[in-house]
């Protein structure tokens, strides 16, 4: 029988032999003894592999558990049972195909794998709009959209991992702590008529290979190595509830129920409500969680148990391999919130300092409370840490275009959203943000950074882990009036040709670079700031059109002071009597100026005023 070698992903090397059975991938493409969860699933793809009689290894420390044959042909999963083995190659023999398989060393115990937290500031880019480091692989021979264009804001730009990493030294700058890129995998997907791609990443073909417009796993890997040497860590954005219509599962299903509603069956009514409403219709429910994201993303079933433990292992391939440093998990409601939180307790058993957070885009605290792990506003575990915090997000967004009175308006609308904070079994895991790259960008279309200064000063000093938008630092805007691509627009001075470059100072506008300082000083202020991330917090109701937040950590004192009104206003000091006590001065965080505790405060319109003692 003659044989070929060949190699594929990365480290599978297999033997085929001339048959019309044929062995073409294997998923994962690696993998790691000394996991506390010694079974591994391998998804074994090929022309009529299922058709396979008989797995057998006689590599020491693995057993051949079972094989599963699906309803496709073309798939075969093999289980095997990992307790015991060590590094190295093993071969795997298929009915006299031998396939070896390599199984590696982890780097670190999964107890030392930390997650983001409070400390940190999370900084959400787009790889494709941030900076374009290899315009080589702007487009690349082979995929099905090989279009560059930046005139076209839902077009690809090029931006790549590359160029991020070429600019690393601009987040030390500016004081984040943490970077968050929208989704970084494969998206073999043809761009719609000239008009739209999946420049956004959303759209899954391979969870196993970064996509080459943006560089390749080993670059991925260089990039997150890079950023830990400066302190920076990675979260990746994952998305379990659907795929592209162009991956393979979609193009042959592997089991009649890998997708749910094949065939673009049902739209999603994009309403979460349902899945927590003890009222709920099924019909709701099966709207909810059933239906399609959009027409080009098959929603997967998360019921089937293979489906799960395939991205359930693809979750932890990533943190063993890359390294990253938490994830994002996309659209996590939608998601079959029994399966989720398997997914999540798996995560939690194996890396009990990791951190997950999920999309939860619904405005009411009870809501995002109840998806929180140990939430007592839940009659099932979701074990997921960190939810989003949407209800500050709609009241900020609100308020910003409102006089704060008496009751209601302004920023009583942060301190009557923050008021519920019992809710959650831990506020100091919630992710607050002003903007991201789904909604419009905090400025809209106007340049105005009193507002801004507000909203910053709320998010980087009170008790939630923080998020930025890329670019808000010097001062982009814009809106989703006409289309998404005009609130993510390429970072100024990343591509080749720009002639206005926001990474340098000599590059930026007075007004960039004013935005810029004041920002950095914040958040290099708040950077290892025990009294940020560990300090009690105290809320006042806002009187007189002034809002104030303290917060206390052994004998030091920070308050957050906001004017929400578009006149000068002045702040008693008497009402603050509580966490001011024998305080006679204050330092301004942004100017290093004296402030005087023992008369009242005058503030200028909407000012925006961080002090601490």
């Amino acid at each position: 029988m003659k044989k070929t070698l060949m190699t594929l992903g990365l480290g599978l090397m297999m033997a085929t032999a001339t048959s019309a059975t044929t062995i073409s991938r294997i998923d994962p493409t690696d993998w790691y003894v000394g996991m506390k969860d010694p079974s591994l699933q391998l998804m074994v793809y090929g022309k009529d592999v299922k058709n396979v009689k008989q797995v057998t290894t006689d590599y020491a420390g693995v057993k051949v558990d079972s094989i599963v044959r699906l309803d496709s042909p073309n798939y075969l999963l093999v289980y095997l049972n990992l307790q015991g083995a060590k590094a190295g190659q093993m071969t795997l023999n298929f009915d006299g195909k031998k396939v070896r398989y390599t199984l590696k060393d982890r780097t670190m115990r999964g107890e030392e794998h930390k997650g983001f937290s409070n400390a940190d500031v999370l900084y959400l880019l787009m790889p494709d709009r941030f900076a374009n480091g290899n315009p080589k692989n702007d487009v690349v021979k082979g995929m099905r959209d090989q279009t560059c264009d930046r005139t076209k804001p839902s077009l690809r730009h090029g931006g790549d991992l590359a160029g991020i990493e070429q600019h690393l030294d601009y987040f030390t700058d500016l004081g984040v702590t943490a970077l968050w890129f929208t989704p970084i995998l494969e998206n073999n997907w043809p761009n719609d008529h000239g008009v739209n791609s999946s420049y956004h990443g959303y759209a899954t073909t391979d969870y196993y290979k970064v996509d080459p417009r943006f560089g390749t796993n080993a670059e991925y890997k260089q990039l997150i190595d890079e950023c830990h040497k400066r302190g920076l860590k990675v979260v990746m954005d994952m998305i379990f509830n659907h795929c592209s219509d162009y991956h393979p599962w979609n193009l042959d299903p592997p089991t009649k129920d890998w997708f749910n509603n094949p065939n673009y069956g049902l739209q999603t009514s994009y309403k979460l409500t349902p899945v927590l409403d003890p009222y709920a219709s099924k019909q709701d429910m099966r709207e909810t969680v059933d239906g399609w994201f959009v027409k080009s993303m098959p929603d997967l079933n998360q019921r089937n148990p293979h489906l799960m433990r395939y991205l359930i292992q693809n979750s932890e391939w990533w943190i063993e391999t890359a390294g990253i440093d938490g994830i994002r998990m996309d659209t996590y409601p939608y998601a079959d919130r029994k399966a989720m939180a398997e997914w999540m307790k798996t995560l939690d058993t194996e890396y009990p300092n990791f951190n997950t957070v999920g999309e939860t885009w619904v405005t009411e605290p009870a809501y995002t409370a109840a998806w929180q792990k140990d939430s007592k506003l839940s009659n099932m575990n979701s074990y997921l840490k960190t939810v989003m915090d949407f209800s500050f997000f709609d009241k900020l967004s609100q308020a910003k275009h409102e006089e704060t009175d008496d009751w209601w308006k302004g920023l009583n609308r942060i301190y009557n959203s923050l008021c519920y904070d019992y809710l959650y079994a831990d506020p100091s895991h919630v992710l607050a943000f002003i903007e991201n790259h789904d909604t419009d960008r905090f400025l809209g279309n106007t340049k105005d950074s009193t507002a801004l200064k507000q909203a910053l000063a709320l998010l980087l000093t009170m008790n939630r882990i923080p998020q930025l938008y890329y670019g808000t630092e010097v001062l982009m805007n814009g809106t989703k009036e006409v289309t998404d691509g005009n609130v993510r627009r390429d970072f100024p001075g990343g591509f080749p040709g720009d002639t206005h470059n926001c990474f340098t100072a000599e590059g930026r506008t007075k007004a960039e670079n004013a935005m810029f300082q004041w920002e950095s000083k914040l958040l290099h202020w708040r950077q290892g700031n025990d009294l940020i991330s560990k300090g009690k917090q105290t809320q006042f109701i806002p009187f007189k059109g002034i809002y104030v937040i303290a917060r206390q950590y052994q004998g030091r004192t920070s308050l957050t002071i906001l004017n929400g009104k578009r006149s000068e206003a002045t702040m008693s000091v008497a009402r603050y009597a509580e966490v001011i006590g024998k305080a006679t001065t204050a330092t301004d965080v942004i100017s290093g100026r004296k402030i005087d505790l023992t008369h009242d405060i005058t503030l200028q319109p909407r000012e925006a005023l961080v002090v601490e003692y």
